[in-house]
């Protein structure tokens, strides 16, 4: 595991096409934003024992403006 420290508005760029930006610090809770391609599977650790991936990634390419980015809040 790589382990990176990162400050607000500073980003991670995963293999040129995933871009992960810090946007918020509370107390122990982080919010990310998550730019990738349409085809890239984005959700919560927590949620992929329970195969709900797909229904994830279509409820986030309704709700996100801007088709190619997903934003995953933490909590």
């Amino acid at each position: 595991m790589l382990v990176l420290t990162r400050r607000i508005d500073e980003t991670i760029l995963i293999d040129g096409q995933i871009e992960i930006q810090i946007l918020k610090v509370k107390g122990n809770t982080v919010r990310l934003g998550i730019k990738a391609p349409r085809d890239v599977k984005v959700l919560r650790g927590e949620l992929a024992p329970f195969g709900i991936a797909e229904m994830t990634v279509e409820l986030a390419s309704v709700i996100s403006p801007t088709p190619a980015s997903f934003v995953a809040q933490a909590g």
